[in-house]
């Protein structure tokens, strides 16, 4: 019997348009399942919410931070100042050069357009606020998330190597205190104690404990994740569903520390629990996901044949470990799941694109005699649907999601180009 390749390490490396070592088929289903749960969200549209069982705002911030500590490498700490480097290019610099430009367009639409939303361009909202809030000029408010995650990144990296200089190397310490003064934010936040500037320090220490979930469940608790899908399910909504019957609403602000209606612990819990379900959705996915767009999911105990460099995966594989010596492609939630970036940055423009769009119609044709002008032009949360029909709302979900998309293609085919006329380490969307 041919002895099964084994695969031994996970990157989620992106380099040039292409991955390095192993892509993370379950991983990568994970963060495209997160992102349409973050667009969905901020359009209203409950379409992966389970009937309400899993409101996205219980936990779909955090787990993108989830996400993040899962990939966070320790041989990172050998060389702290290029990663930290590494992650400024990739997080911090692709934020800034959209913030100007998002800036440069609020302050075009207030100047010629009618609007009456962002701030004026000054130093503060182009350097300053987005450690403060992210939302200075509005049209790409949900990228508030990624100056916090830069400055997770750094925190967690600070107490490894001091923790690592006095030879204390527990996850479960990390894990614990971490969440210790998580629980503490949320307690002064229901106190009334998270507010002004403290909301910029509460979110991050509200969202800390989340990344190191992610190590932790990598470190201890991945290789325990054996438990099958029946049993593991009958679990998981039988907490939700206790959760449901004992508080009073699940739903929270991660960016404004508002909204804890059920103390200090419960909101750690249905993080942890919405968390485990989409994990575990990512790995039933996984197989069918697969690499170079063709992968089919056999039954159990039999061998999954993709168009692969090998015809027989390693366990891990089977589980969503794909060898990436070629540049792996599973279709559309995996390329989703590559750019949760671009589609973080410019849905919610994508949404004002489609407003647009409505509100040319209504003005021209008669037709939508209900669009709301006032609200179109001032408020960023307006949204319209013909004839008051909530599947109106895919169409916002779908332009959320796609217009992003084809931003960032059209960006990977521009900047090699660019590149080649002006050598430089340029960015994408």
């Amino acid at each position: 019997m041919k002895k099964k390749k084994e695969v031994t390490s996970v990157s989620y490396e992106r380099r040039e348009g292409a991955f390095s070592r192993e892509y993370n088929v379950t991983f990568g289903v994970l963060s495209a399942l997160a992102i349409i749960m973050i667009v969905a969200g901020h359009s209203g549209y409950d379409i992966l919410s389970v009937g309400g069982l899993f409101p996205y705002y219980s936990f779909h911030v955090p787990l993108f931070m989830f996400i993040s500590g899962y990939f966070y490498r320790e041989e990172e700490e050998s060389r702290p100042f290029v990663y930290l480097k590494k992650k400024a290019r990739r997080l911090l610099l692709p934020y800034f050069i959209w913030n100007v430009i998002y800036g440069i367009v609020a302050w075009a639409l207030r100047a010629f357009g009618g609007f009456a939303m962002g701030e004026a361009v000054s130093f503060k909202t182009l350097f300053v606020s987005p450690f403060l809030n992210g939302y200075q000029f509005i049209y790409h408010f949900a990228a508030w998330f990624v100056p916090v995650l830069f400055i997770v990144e750094v925190m967690n990296l600070c107490m490894r190597l001091l923790l690592g200089r006095l030879h204390i190397n527990s996850e479960w310490l990390i894990l614990i205190v971490t969440l210790a003064v998580g629980m503490l934010v949320v307690q002064f936040a229901i106190e009334g104690r998270v507010w002004g500037l403290y909301k910029t320090a509460g979110r991050i220490l509200f969202l800390y404990p989340c990344f190191q979930m992610g190590q932790f469940y990598k470190k201890k608790l991945e290789t325990r994740d054996t438990l099958g899908n029946g049993s593991y399910f009958a679990v998981v909504f039988g907490i939700q569903v206790l959760l449901h019957l004992c508080c009073n609403g699940l739903a929270y602000s991660s960016v404004w520390c508002t909204g804890f209606a059920n103390g200090p612990v419960i909101p750690y819990v249905t993080v942890v629990s919405g968390v485990a379900f989409w994990l575990r959705v990512s790995k039933i996915l996984a197989p069918l996901c697969g690499a170079n767009g063709s992968c089919t999911a056999l039954q159990s105990g039999e061998e999954m044949r993709c168009s692969l460099p090998v015809t027989v995966q390693s366990e891990r594989e089977r589980q969503g470990v794909l060898s990436a010596a070629g540049k792996p492609a599973g279709g559309f939630l995996l390329y989703l799941g590559r750019n949760t970036y671009a589609v973080m940055m410019h849905h919610i423009m994508a949404f004002m694109l489609v407003k647009a769009v409505l509100a040319g119609i209504a003005a021209h044709t008669g037709y939508l005699p209900d669009f709301d002008f006032v609200r179109f032009y001032a408020d960023i949360d307006y949204y319209y649907l013909v004839k008051g029909s909530e599947a109106f709302q895919m169409v916002y979900l779908a332009a959320g999601v796609g217009l992003p998309l084809l931003l960032q293609r059209g960006l990977d085919r521009l900047l090699p180009a660019v590149k080649r006329v002006f050598p430089f380490r340029g960015v994408g969307a």
